[in-house]
């Protein structure tokens, strides 16, 4: 299916989620459907140097916070998993709390420990991971 008359109006549910988020604290905004948390990741754009905030299930894992690059089983990764690749310092926002932190790709052994916690989670993953011949990336996001 050809999504590219979907990305403008997925743009401004994005955008639109990010401001209650902000404006609230995460009480609107501040889970997904099946009750997931979800975390504001801001990365610095890499060809245009602006902020970009995307809203992200996220896995608490001790200080840090992890987020899948899944983009929905698309074969290309997200922009934002590519902004954090060239610049790595991020602000996560989980509720009312911002920490600037460290964002890195799992390891093997990392991604194999959290994948099926990731699934548990949003089992979702999994179906993404099947259609895409990519291997999602895990990030993990460690403070500062």
């Amino acid at each position: 299916m050809d999504t590219r008359y979907f990305e403008p109006m997925l743009k401004y549910v994005s955008r639109t989620q990010v401001a209650l988020y902000r404006a609230t604290d995460g009480r609107i905004g501040g889970t997904f459907k099946d009750g997931q948390p979800i975390c504001l990741l801001t990365t610095k754009g890499r060809k245009s140097g602006k902020l970009r905030t995307n809203a992200l299930i996220y896995l608490p894992y001790g200080d840090s916070v992890v987020v899948v690059a899944s983009k929905g089983g698309h074969p290309a990764h997200p922009l934002w998993y590519r902004n954090l690749v060239e610049e790595p310092r991020v602000l996560v926002r989980t509720g009312a709390h911002l920490r600037a932190m460290r964002a890195r790709t799992a390891d093997k052994d990392e991604r194999e420990e959290l994948w099926p916690r990731l699934v548990d989670l949003y089992r979702e993953y999994d179906w993404y991971q099947a259609w895409t011949d990519r291997e999602i990336p895990v990030v993990i996001c460690e403070p500062i």
